[in-house]
């Protein structure tokens, strides 16, 4: 009786601490005035000054890996809705959700191609075994049409459309830290028109979340410690860190002009290109959260 009593308590502590206190706010998407992001399942905007987040989803599902459009009047987004995994569609002020994939393997948004005219997504619909394959499709559905790319699972388009910066390999884990085995992930440049690779410089590095932005590729990196933010000079062929950073590891990113919004330990903060500086957003989310009501459970 005892041991019930203590373990309903712990978990209505936990349950008015997530109300009250700090949040967990992943996968941030950014645009030239918001951002995206992921929080309890759903996708949620909020200025890029931070402020009261608005809910844009709230479907029975999992909504993640949000990515604007290039105008930003769009997100794309993987859905876990109609009992598959597919890519959605939603207006960026909110509206209803949009399929635009239906194949049964799971497809998972990357980003947009520099027009606007298509998403980029990664999915193992037509490989012959485990590995998943780069392709775009319509906002509005339709055929998807593959990347002349053996293999990728994430991936960034120049901004001239000319090439992509992508990862070729699956990430072994998500979690753990520091991880030197066969699979860790490189960052390649892949020209669209030949298919030739150009590889990023690295030590055996988990490098992951390619972008491009200042004339520039940016990705995290744990080359040096904690997963930070590089950059790579296509032209001098070198690869700098943007960040020092001494803290936890950086989760994702997103880049938009001369900014890009990074995770780390569930707060958002906004890197400057030009300054190097770094800011924390202060986002307030408020809304109804079941998982955190007060709740009684069978311990038996």
């Amino acid at each position: 009786m005892k041991t019930s009593f203590t373990l309903a308590f712990t978990l209505l502590a936990c349950a008015a601490s997530a109300a009250d206190g700090p949040s967990i706010y992943r996968n941030p998407a950014l645009s030239k005035s918001a951002i995206v992001f992921e929080h309890a399942g759903d996708l949620w905007s909020v200025g890029r000054q931070g402020g009261v987040a608005v809910r844009l989803t709230s479907g029975a599902g999992v909504e993640s890996q949000p990515v604007f459009s290039p105008d930003g009047t769009q997100v794309a987004f993987t859905g876990e809705y109609d009992g598959n995994i597919d890519v959605f569609v939603i207006p960026a002020t909110g509206g209803v959700p949009k399929r635009v994939t239906y194949h049964p393997a799971p497809d998972l948004a990357l980003g947009w191609t520099p027009d606007g005219k298509r998403i980029l997504f990664t999915s193992s619909r037509s490989a012959y075994s485990r590995f998943s394959e780069l392709f775009t499709i319509a906002p509005e559905g339709g055929p998807e049409e593959k990347l002349p790319l053996p293999i990728g699972y994430e991936g960034a388009y120049s901004p001239d459309g000319k090439q992509i910066a992508y990862v070729p390999m699956r990430r072994a884990f998500a979690v753990w830290k520091r991880y030197r085995g066969g699979t860790t992930t490189p960052v390649w440049i892949a020209d669209l028109a030949t298919s030739k690779v150009e590889k990023l410089p690295r030590p055996n590095s988990n490098d992951y979340n390619p972008m491009w932005a200042g004339g520039r590729v940016w990705f995290l990196s744990d080359r040096e410690g904690p997963v930070t933010l590089y950059s790579y000079d296509s032209k001098t062929k070198k690869v700098a860190r943007a960040v020092e950073n001494k803290g936890l590891d950086f989760k994702s990113a997103s880049a938009a002009g001369d900014t890009i919004a990074v995770e780390q330990f569930g707060s958002i903060h906004l890197f400057d290109i030009k300054s190097g500086k770094m800011s924390p957003v202060s986002i307030t989310v408020s809304g109804d959260m079941p998982e955190v009501r007060e709740d009684r459970k069978s311990v038996v």
